[in-house]
């Protein structure tokens, strides 16, 4: 059996152009690679640069209606040292808040839309799912 590691994920949005734009502006990722063609492929690394997310607008498959997805059925979940100021600064930048939960172990988890609709999950974990670099 191959050992394989996860390259990135993709997303098919309607306007991977903005989108990327607010990303990097809003949730501190950096464009590693940019495809201008009709497609406007971005890859997406984040803060810690070990993950990334492709995001594009391929017609060959209709864009799913991401606000209308229960955001259980898909999110993308950022670590959050501070999820009430992130929380703050997003919903200032066009994000809006869905809900909070407080876990038994002491993890909060903050449920948040980006301005398209995408669920966006904020992660303060009592203890992290990976050991740190």
């Amino acid at each position: 059996m191959p050992i394989l590691s996860i390259e990135h994920v993709a997303y098919n949005v309607a306007d991977p152009v903005a989108m990327a734009a607010w990303y990097v502006e809003h949730l501190g990722m950096r464009i590693v690679r940019k495809v201008d063609t009709t497609v406007h492929t971005h890859f997406l690394a984040d803060a810690s640069g070990a993950v990334v997310i492709e995001i594009y607008n391929n017609p060959a498959d209709p864009i799913p209606d991401y606000a209308s997805m229960h955001p259980l059925r898909f999110h993308v979940a950022f670590a959050a040292d501070d999820p009430d100021a992130a929380k703050a600064a997003l919903l200032d930048a066009g994000a809006t808040f869905v809900e909070e939960q407080r876990l038994v172990d002491g993890s909060r988890l903050l449920m948040l839309r980006d301005p398209w609709g995408l669920a966006l999950q904020l992660c303060k974990r009592a203890r992290p799912l990976l050991p740190e670099h």
